[in-house]
């Protein structure tokens, strides 16, 4: 029985049965083969390590973008990947990919199974494509780029120590897959459809640092959400603007409903009331989901996200729900290399205890301070993933 969500699935060319013990060194759980290899799967029996044929492989979601940074031009160096401290760098990230085909398809597993490009990219994005899918609850088919396996199958140091790594991420996931996957906060709430509209705003809103919930038209709850944001729609759910009427702020780039009272305008969009809360109607269609995704921000304000980062220039956060009661969860993915920075963090609510955790390091304890309607710590900036756990909530 397949266990998409646990498993750590890993396509493998060219098997041979000395490769075995590399492959249980990383905690490997199945083998993805192109073609039957008889010597390599009896090897593979005896080590409990499970084959698979690839083209038996669980469906898998082959949209995606290899993680990381983009490297500034002239950069030669494949295994340094960090953008000037004056410009921001491009990231790629795929974690919206999975909260998206979760908000469509609720009790589904999202298995990514997007393969490597022709950039050359450092080593241990492998273990960052692992972790961003987990974090967000799905999972990801581990597909080496040729230069990392060549070089790892030549033991070159560089290639040894990111499959290592790779090892070392591997196990902490399973060890704390109860943490992973939880609800993101819903302070700012996406409403998607299928179709690249929706999906590209919540790309952005997840690289911008928004931290959004993403719901289907069919799971908007009852009640007010703080933030709702129904642009790149078809056509926008009148059960949207229930949550205007209830207090909260819904955000459409769609005509307002006629019920609606104009409070302000300004060149792109207008500030209506209704009920309790407010609209703001953007006039024409978004068009640049970037600039959009920092609106989003500025309208909900700094003070009331429910995380927000300092010298993160490549990390994207992301905070969600905990396993117990009067806990939350900041997970902090990084994208880039070579920032060595203490990170500031700000996460909504009041909690007395902040313990960050990270693969291959016993679990660091944070000092928490009390910032207005949120929690402040500093912590080291995460090799490839960290997740803080904030505890002992405060009234």
């Amino acid at each position: 029985m397949i266990n998409l969500s646990e498993q750590v699935f890993l396509r493998w060319s060219d098997p041979q049965p000395a490769h075995v013990t590399l492959l249980t060194s990383a905690s490997i759980d199945t083998v993805l083969l192109a073609v039957p290899h008889a010597a390599f799967e009896a090897a593979a029996r005896a080590a409990k390590l499970a084959t698979l044929p690839e083209a038996g492989a669980p469906p898998s979601v082959a949209r995606g973008l290899w993680p990381g940074t983009r490297r500034a031009p002239g950069n030669q160096d494949p295994d340094n990947e960090v953008a000037s401290a004056s410009r921001e760098p491009w990231i790629d990230a795929n974690g919206h990919v999975v909260a998206f085909e979760r908000a469509l398809h609720p009790g589904q597993q999202v298995l990514l199974g997007y393969l490597p490009d022709d950039r050359i990219m450092p080593f241990d994005t492998l273990e960052l494509a692992l972790a961003e899918a987990r974090v967000h609850g799905g999972n990801f088919i581990l597909t080496l780029q040729p230069r990392f396996r060549s070089e790892l199958l030549a033991g070159s140091p560089a290639a040894r120590t990111a499959w290592d790594s790779l090892g070392q991420t591997i196990r902490f996931l399973k060890q704390h897959r109860d943490l992973l996957g939880r609800p993101a906060l819903p302070i700012i709430t996406a409403v998607v459809e299928p179709g690249m509209q929706t999906a590209e705003i919540a790309n952005l809103l997840h690289r911008r640092g928004a931290s959004p919930a993403l719901i289907s038209a069919q799971q908007i709850p009852k009640g007010r959400i703080h933030a709702l944001v129904a642009a790149g729609m078809k056509q926008v759910p009148t059960a949207v603007f229930a949550h205007a009427a209830a207090g909260g702020t819904v955000i459409i780039d769609a005509p307002a409903p006629t019920a609606a009272k104009l409070t302000k305008r300004e060149p792109d969009r207008d500030f209506l009331s209704l009920g309790k809360g407010r609209i703001v109607a953007y006039r024409k269609r978004v068009t640049d989901p970037s600039e959009f995704a920092l609106d989003v921000i500025d309208v909900i304000n700094h003070r009331q996200r429910a995380v927000r980062l300092w010298n993160a220039l490549s990390s994207i956060p992301l905070a969600t729900t905990a396993p117990a009661p009067g806990e939350l969860l900041l997970h902090v993915l990084q994208y880039g290399s070579g920032e060595s920075t203490e990170l500031q963090a700000r996460v909504q609510g009041h909690f007395s205890r902040a313990v960050m955790l990270s693969p291959g390091a016993s679990p660091q304890p944070l000092q928490t301070a009390r910032r207005g309607s949120t929690t402040e710590v500093f912590l080291p900036s995460p090799r490839r993933l960290a997740i803080v756990r904030f505890s002992g909530a405060l009234g």
